[in-house]
């Protein structure tokens, strides 16, 4: 996904006035997801800095980042999917030229709690290793 991309994805989810509504949505659009296989629910696939569990691969092909990811419980999990659907598709470049937090652009951060803020910085600093090492 390109900065244009990434900035529609989340302007449809801004559609959604209510900041609680958009949350629901956001975690509802992960209930979708396939749960990782126990093989890769492995601690090299971990995310540090946690307090849930949550797990990250990330893929480079054609030059472009590609993140697959699960969480044990359903708002981890949906907020995780949601930032790597923000990322995939993304050349390396573009992801390390963006610093915007696309959970703060969709105002979802003030809600939740320190530590899953810091969980969800560690998953964002995850993405972005993983593209710094690509470049």
């Amino acid at each position: 996904m390109n900065q244009v991309e990434r900035q529609t994805f989340i302007e449809n989810f801004l559609f959604i006035e209510d900041a609680q509504e958009r949350l629901g949505a956001v975690v509802d659009s992960a209930r979708r997801l396939t749960p990782f296989p126990a093989d890769e629910r492995t601690e090299a696939n971990r995310v540090p800095g946690c307090t849930s569990q949550v797990w990250l691969i990330g893929e480079l092909h054609d030059g472009h980042c590609h993140f697959r990811c699960d969480a044990d419980g359903p708002l981890v999990k949906g907020l995780v999917a949601f930032l790597c659907a923000c990322y995939d598709g993304s050349t390396p470049a573009d992801i390390l030229a963006n610093e915007t937090d696309p959970l703060a652009a969709l105002d979802l951060l003030r809600n939740l709690s320190p530590t899953r803020q810091n969980g969800l910085a560690a998953v964002r600093a995850a993405v972005r290793s993983f593209a710094q090492s690509h470049i």
